[in-house]
């Protein structure tokens, strides 16, 4: 915990916890939501090969997540660490995120 502690620069066991609270509450949330718009769309798995409807419902889940993620960090006060957070994963990612970087 000490290593990730010190690599995420978190000041406290608490604040951790608070990251992981917003983590879990994100990955919970995104998997459900994404049920309910992959039947919006008209997927069901009654309806669509399960081979095409998992992967449809997963790919969903990404951008959900992301949003939800900044969401509730702010919620939480944590928004300038899951900003921060955001930012990295999406540029390994290779999309061009340095443009919502004002600093840069």
């Amino acid at each position: 915990m000490k290593k990730l502690k010190q690599r995420w620069g978190i000041r406290s066991n608490f604040h951790l916890l608070i990251i992981f609270v917003v983590f879990g509450i994100t990955g919970s949330v995104s998997a459900l939501l994404a049920e309910p718009l992959t039947h919006w769309l008209g997927l069901t798995p009654e309806n669509t090969n399960l081979w095409l409807y998992w992967p449809i419902r997963i790919l969903l889940i990404f951008p959900i997540y992301q949003v939800i993620l900044v969401v509730c960090g702010f919620l939480f006060g944590e928004f300038q660490f899951f900003w921060n957070f955001e930012k990295k994963m999406l540029s390994r990612m290779g999309l061009p995120i340095h443009k919502l970087d004002k600093n840069k």
